[in-house]
């Protein structure tokens, strides 16, 4: 072993790396963001807030950055909210309407679907509260329809009942496209809050 000597390969010299930092407003803008995030699926399952998510993520960045940089993400969210609601009053409303359906069939839609959600809830916790809103309006718009459907169609019989299942399924078929509707504006609300706040910003 005498006189036997290793020697290392001369290293260039690294560079020393630095993770960056992230300061408290970039914590903020990821709150935002994720907070927008979840307003697509708040669109489409039962119990989170949707589309109202928008306006609280964008209110935050808002807080956080002030109103001169901050109003048009919350102007874009505010906007889509709006937009959001009058896609579902008229997915509630327009098919329906062209059946001429009572107002015991919106009463009854809007009373199944709230013990759908909350009935199926204990039963099946994964898929209850999504199954519950399908169910519950198709049910409670027939019912509601097939009691207080027009006198013209006679008494209780298949001619009422098949009425009243054509409302039920219209009245789902509304929500649906709604639902499909807010999904897509939700989308909208959260890649304009990106865009806002990097490239245009």
């Amino acid at each position: 072993m005498n006189g036997f000597r290793f020697h290392l390969p001369h290293l260039p010299h690294l560079p020393h790396l630095a993770l960056p930092v992230m300061t408290a407003l970039d914590g903020l803008w990821w709150a935002a963001l994720l907070i927008q995030l979840l307003a697509i699926p708040g669109t489409l399952l039962p119990l989170l807030p949707g589309l109202a998510l928008l306006p609280v993520g964008a209110g935050l960045w808002l807080w956080a950055v002030g109103w001169a940089a901050g109003w048009a993400p919350f102007l874009l969210a505010c906007v889509l909210l709006l937009l959001g609601w009058g896609a579902d009053a008229l997915g509630l409303v327009l098919g329906p309407a062209r059946l001429k359906a009572t107002r015991w069939a919106y009463i009854g839609a809007g009373l199944g679907l709230l013990v759908g959600l909350v009935g199926l809830l204990p039963a099946l916790p994964v898929g209850g509260p999504l199954l519950g809103a399908l169910v519950g309006p198709l049910l409670g718009a027939s019912l509601g329809e097939l009691i207080t459907a027009p006198t013209a169609l006679g008494p209780m019989g298949l001619l009422r009942l098949r009425r009243s299942l054509v409302v039920g399924l219209a009245v789902v078929a509304g929500m649906l496209v709604s639902k499909l509707a807010q999904a897509v504006l939700a989308l909208l609300g959260a890649v304009g809050f990106l865009l806002l706040t990097t490239v245009f910003a």
